[in-house]
């Protein structure tokens, strides 16, 4: 530099060193001012994953519903095709989960193919940015400390020092950026490797859910297959028993009109004895004692079964333990002490006047045909006849020439119940 340079430096140098430092400072601080919009950023692969597991739990919570759902079914009486719904209903979300977790395989793949590409373009740019940075330091240590004070100072003009000024500074914030983005491509290397260990974990866990998923159904479609064969088997059961109670009924039927036929043959006789009076009378009405304690399994009329089978029963089920004993509810004559079809060991007493009571479903019968029995008299005991009942009396009472009527009307507090 001459010194006649140097004599202007000296006199403008208050308004060189404010250029100066305006070349310092503006570009910074115009990138600082400039507005920043954050770019809108796609989800991450972990914020995917989570949303497809929380897809699979809602999956396996409904599923879960219908799994109580069964233990409930199998804890009550209930049809069979009850069960077989059910378990289409769960056949149809385990499907529904295996067809999700194959999707998030699937993403999955996508996911560590789109990491494994980013990972190596991120290495591969490490690799040229870490080239350069060792190549700007050799060249920096090589020039030394004052290079860039020799580089204005020699400079033969005051727009030469200006323009070096500019190219060092531009020089200085090429070599922070270069520094920069070193950093940030080792933070992101870094994260896309932890990236790849959490897909991989989640393509592990997937293939063992989906094997463990592919065993359930595989095990549910055999327990449909079997809920099949037995709901078809207790329907043609339910209707092979149906016909055996209506063989049994009708039986019965015969069984009272012969008897009546007889009554009213011996009393149309010559000589005979003026008929005797019913020990039923309407009096009787909602006060008779019950022939057992219990509780009411069926009631009197037609009842519709879980397997939309329906049943006529001519009488009541009153459940009670095996053995219990069994009670006339009135005064008369034993004229049945036999076994008859379903009903099993039955008793009928004749109370007159054509009315009857029937004790079907007894374990030993206390009386026999033709003796006299009083009322609260015992007449046997509780048994099981009905494979599909548990132990209960099957108790009927017939008037008017052997018509069924409600038992319930005529027992205390029968209606209450």
């Amino acid at each position: 530099m001459n010194i006649r340079t140097t004599r202007r430096m000296r006199r403008g140098g208050g308004a060189s060193l404010l250029c100066l430092l305006a070349l310092g400072w503006l570009p910074s601080r115009i990138v600082a001012q400039q507005p920043t919009t954050p770019p809108a950023t796609a989800p991450t692969p972990e914020a995917r994953l989570r949303a497809d597991r929380d897809a699979l739990e809602r999956i396996r919570s409904e599923r879960a519903a219908l799994e109580q759902k069964m233990a409930d079914l199998r804890s009550t009486v209930h049809d069979l095709s009850d069960e077989v719904t059910n378990l289409d209903r769960q056949v149809d979300v385990t499907a529904r989960a295996l067809q999700a977790l194959d999707a998030q395989l699937a993403a999955i793949g996508g996911e560590v193919d789109e990491t494994t590409g980013g990972l190596v373009r991120a290495q591969d740019e490490l690799a040229i940015k870490r080239a350069m940075l060792r190549h700007r330091l050799v060249d920096i240590y090589k020039r030394g400390p004052l290079y860039s004070t020799e580089a204005l100072l020699t400079a033969d003009s005051f727009g030469a020092l200006i323009a070096r000024y500019k190219y060092l500074h531009l020089l200085a914030l090429r070599d922070r950026a270069l520094v920069a983005r070193v950093e940030q491509l080792r933070n992101q290397i870094g994260h896309e490797r932890g990236v790849l260990v959490t897909l991989e974990q989640a393509v592990n866990t997937n293939r063992q859910e989906k094997a463990s998923e592919e065993e359930r159904l595989q095990s549910l479609a055999v327990q449909r297959q079997h809920s099949l064969v037995q709901a078809r088997q207790s329907q043609v059961s339910t209707q092979a028993r149906l016909k055996q109670i209506a063989s049994a009924e009708s039986h019965l039927e015969t069984m009272i009109g012969s008897l009546e036929e007889a009554r009213r043959r011996a009393e149309s006789r010559a000589n005979a004895p003026p008929p005797s009076a019913s020990t039923l009378t309407t009096g009787d009405l909602g006060r008779l004692d019950w022939p057992v304690d219990g509780t009411i399994l069926y009631r009197f009329g037609r009842v519709i079964n879980p397997n939309n089978t329906t049943t006529r029963w001519n009488g009541i089920g009153i459940g009670a333990a095996m053995g219990t004993s069994v009670r006339a509810v009135a005064t008369g004559i034993v004229v049945v002490a036999r076994a008859i079809g379903t009903y099993g060991q039955t008793v009928i007493i004749q109370h007159g006047g054509g009315d009857y009571s029937v004790y079907g479903s007894l374990s030993r019968m206390d009386v026999k045909e033709g003796t006299h029995v009083e009322r609260g008299q015992e007449i046997g005991a509780v048994g099981r006849t009905d494979p599909d009942l548990p132990a209960h009396l099957h108790f009927e009472i017939r008037r008017d020439q052997g018509r069924a009527v409600d038992p319930l009307d005529w027992l205390r507090g029968g209606s209450a119940r």
